[in-house]
């Protein structure tokens, strides 16, 4: 385990210095929802990420390769079943996040916490870009002891790193209820990218993210 975590800090650290901050939250012609059916949710494992507006957060994942689904939601707050307009009210506690169902066969929670660290700023409170809130913080919620202990060992090399000038923010918490956001959050990228905030917001976050990672990415539909 602690060469498997050695192997993969390297891996990480070496590219630390091209880290970029894409600011938070484009109606597709020809959508590639990245979302099939019939998926057999048994082989998959579960990564859940707050890292701002979560069309953001959602858009970026889907085109990874091993990621066979994920879902906009809520989590962390205190009142059940939320809507958005109550999340969006900052009174609730819920944190707008991503919930990515993967196969660790093909890529691993050590990737996904890579990606994840890239494509948003973790030093700004309750903050990506204009998007300002408790719903906006950076959060690793983790499924698993195994997971815990990986997002807490990378923060705190990240932070030793000096990859950014600012403390890192990110909290690391366990997950305890998932809410799925309402059906017109899902896909929204994929679904609407010609709207002002997918065109301005989104799609240059996609075109830095997939220069990066063109590696790890799914080949689109023809």
């Amino acid at each position: 385990m602690k060469a498997k975590i050695t192997t993969m800090l390297t891996w990480l650290l070496g590219s630390v210095i091209s880290i970029f901050s894409l600011n938070s939250c484009a109606e597709s012609k020809n959508p590639n929802s990245y979302m099939p059916e019939n998926i057999q949710y048994n082989k998959l494992d579960t990564a859940t990420f707050g890292a701002g507006c979560f069309w953001c957060v959602e858009a970026v994942f889907q085109r990874l390769k091993g990621v066979e689904k994920v879902v906009s939601g809520y989590t962390g707050g205190h009142i059940d079943n939320p809507t958005y307009e109550e999340v969006c009210s900052k009174t609730s506690g819920h944190v707008e996040v991503a919930q990515i169902y993967y196969d660790p066969t093909q890529i691993s929670f050590d990737e996904l916490l890579e990606v994840f660290w890239k494509t948003h700023d973790p030093t700004t409170v309750d903050q990506q870009g204009n998007d300002v809130g408790p719903q906006y913080r950076s959060v690793v919620f983790y499924n698993s002891k195994e997971q815990k202990e990986k997002a807490e060992y990378y923060k705190t090399k990240l932070q030793q790193s000096g990859a950014w000038s600012k403390p890192i923010v990110t909290t690391v918490e366990p997950l305890k209820k998932f809410y799925p956001a309402e059906d017109y959050h899902q896909n929204y990228y994929n679904q609407n990218s010609e709207q002002m905030y997918c065109r301005y917001v989104i799609q240059p976050k996609i075109d830095k993210f997939e220069k990066v990672f063109k590696d790890k990415l799914k080949k689109t539909a023809q």
